[in-house]
């Protein structure tokens, strides 16, 4: 089990901290970078392409279900199913609502004592991209909630309490592995700590995983969105 949970973990993080690395490294190269792909030259095959490249990322998670569902936890067990509104939607809400408070005050409080080292925090532009591309945001938004959270909480979380983690080890490591692919914020990354707390935390305390998911596609979404729309 403890080899098994290595290979679902390093097959997740190693392609995501790789692509992190890199483009931290292009910017701070000073290399034009968006957060969006420019595959093609039609805006509409670019997005529907960068969709469907996209969907590598949630690659392992059909692996790690199969995984906990052999060893008797199926995707009922893990919250995983269609989501309610008093039991997913409006806790998700809350989740991702208080990520957003505490990230606002948060990033109050490191631009302050930065100060004139601002260049340690790193920004994805959106570039000029047709409105529609919303839906190019909320498609990454679904793939990545449902990714995140179910193998840094759902799938990681279940077999270290198996393997006889107590939770406090468990949600230290689940948010180290979480904030390692967001090292492209530069000294930013410590931004995405709050909301990767509430929604680890959630599932720890709930063993509901569609509430996480819920919450992290709306954080999501929602910052992508006004980006797309100001742009």
């Amino acid at each position: 089990m403890v080899l098994e949970t290595w290979f679902i973990e390093l097959a997740f993080l190693v392609p995501a901290v790789l692509a992190a690395v890199d483009l931290l490294a292009a910017h701070t190269g000073g290399a034009a970078i968006t957060r969006f792909p420019d595959l093609v030259h039609n805006p509409v095959a670019n997005l529907v392409l960068g969709v469907l490249t996209y969907l590598g990322v949630a690659t392992v998670v059909p692996i790690a279900l199969l995984l906990l569902s052999r060893t008797g936890q199926d995707p009922a067990a893990l919250g995983l199913s269609r989501p309610t509104w008093t039991g997913d939607l409006w806790p998700g809400l809350g989740i991702a609502a208080s990520g957003f408070g505490v990230t606002w005050l948060a990033t109050i409080v490191l631009v302050a004592v930065a100060g004139p080292h601002n260049r340690l925090f790193a920004q994805v532009p959106i570039g000029h991209v047709p409105a529609y591309y919303v839906i190019y945001g909320l498609a990454i938004s679904a793939i990545t909630a449902v990714s995140e959270e179910t193998l840094v909480s759902g799938y990681l979380l279940t077999r270290l309490e198996q393997l006889g983690w107590n939770p406090r080890r468990a949600l230290l490591l689940s948010l180290t592995l979480r904030t390692s692919y967001h090292v492209y914020y530069g000294l930013g990354f410590l931004l995405t700590i709050p909301f990767g707390y509430y929604a680890t935390r959630s599932f720890q305390k709930h063993r509901r995983l569609m509430r996480p998911i819920v919450a992290h596609f709306l954080y999501d979404a929602v910052l992508i969105t006004i980006a797309v729309l100001v742009s």
